[in-house]
């Protein structure tokens, strides 16, 4: 069976966030623990939620539903109060009841949630504690498979995925292949979104793009967390994002120095 390109009709890449976070498509967002995935992300929901622009003015003009599906942290304690304190409209924050049988990346639950809500976005924190139990992250063929499913659900439902890594040690290893499990994974998705701090202003928090396939990268985006917790964004920043990724590969060269001793 075969078609050709003359009878498929083109139209444009829609955004949750231009030129960050594409709808219909698989979006990775890694970085070291520690360095403010989780509550970025959360803090993103709550824009979303209510329907307020992004850090740097995108917006889309309507609040919208977002399905967040967190396997580290618990829900009353941690992951409820996390999005009250961010803001969100948590009427509008769905999750998937797992108790009984532990949710996978190829479960057809996550079609079924996001048909059912509607959602903009589709969450997934993080992605190697969903990884099914007779799968490893270190095979391409397993995860292209899984993550092609996803994907089309994705497609399906013009819907966002994000899958938040943590990175591995990998010293001396380009960012991108830096990302838990197979390069299948960073291969499959549209845009690769890096977390890290500089050095220099150890405050502060920037998320910028180490793969963008379907638009020109954008500048990164700041934001800094309060005292009192909390985050605050500082919107975008003019910065050299190439010496925040030597920065990344630096400390992860002093973690397996200080390993070995």
């Amino acid at each position: 069976v075969y078609n050709f390109y003359s009878n498929i009709a083109p139209k444009p890449v829609d955004w949750l966030w231009y030129p960050y976070i594409p709808f219909g498509k698989l979006t990775v967002i890694q970085g070291d623990p520690g360095e403010g995935k989780s509550t970025f992300v959360l803090n993103i929901v709550s824009l979303l939620t209510n329907g307020k622009p992004m850090p740097d003015g995108f917006t889309l003009g309507r609040p919208s539903v977002a399905i967040y599906q967190c396997a580290e942290d618990g829900m009353a304690d941690t992951i409820k109060p996390r999005l009250e304190q961010a803001g969100a409209d948590c009427s509008k924050v769905a999750y998937i009841v797992d108790d009984d049988i532990a949710l996978t990346l190829e479960d057809g639950r996550i079609e079924s949630a996001i048909k059912a809500t509607g959602a903009s976005v589709f969450i997934i924190d993080p992605i190697q504690a969903f990884i099914p139990p007779d799968s490893d992250m270190q095979s391409a063929t397993k995860m292209r498979s899984i993550l092609r499913k996803l994907a089309s659900t994705a497609e399906k439902y013009n819907c966002a995925v994000i899958l938040i890594g943590h990175m591995n040690k990998g010293s001396g290893v380009k960012t991108l292949y830096r990302g838990l499990g197979s390069i299948d994974i960073a291969a499959i998705a549209r845009s690769v979104l890096m977390i890290s701090r500089d050095e220099n202003r150890p405050g502060m928090r920037y998320m910028y793009p180490i793969k963008s396939s379907l638009a020109p990268e954008g500048p990164a985006i700041a934001f800094s967390f309060r005292d009192g917790g909390g985050l605050e964004w500082q919107g975008r920043y003019n910065i050299n994002t190439s010496e925040l990724l030597d920065c990344v590969t630096i400390k992860s060269s002093k973690r397996d120095r200080a390993r070995a001793k």
